[in-house]
């Protein structure tokens, strides 16, 4: 599936260039924007609750009055993917922190330069 196969018009304001393909400023929004396509084609959930969900994280972004830029709206992206996931019970709450925390510290580790890696 390509994202010109899905109905983007329901995500919001999704940064795209002049040919209406998704552009990303930093190489975690792009691995995003494919987890969640790859999800959805494998059934973890469908389109209309993806846009559901990232719907009411970016409105959540708009009442805090929140930056309305690129780097804003992926966080509301990754945000609106974990909910899903934690909703349909994909994962937990509790394994979301975890790998959160192991990221954190595997990034705080990694010397300058060097790939991020999480410890086996």
């Amino acid at each position: 599936m390509k994202p010109s196969d899905l109905p983007l018009d329901r995500l919001g304001p999704l940064p795209l260039d002049q040919d209406g393909t998704p552009v990303f400023a930093e190489p975690w929004q792009a691995s995003a924007f494919a987890l969640t396509l790859r999800l959805h084609e494998q059934g973890a959930f469908t389109w209309n609750e993806w846009a559901d969900s990232l719907g009411h994280e970016l409105a959540a972004q708009r009442a805090d009055c929140g930056p309305n830029d690129g780097a804003a709206y992926y966080d509301r992206w990754l945000a609106a993917l974990q909910n899903l996931l934690a909703r349909k019970g994909i994962v937990s709450a509790n394994e979301l922190m975890q790998m959160r925390d192991a990221w954190a510290d595997a990034y705080a580790h990694t010397p300058h330069g060097q790939p991020v890696k999480l410890r086996a």
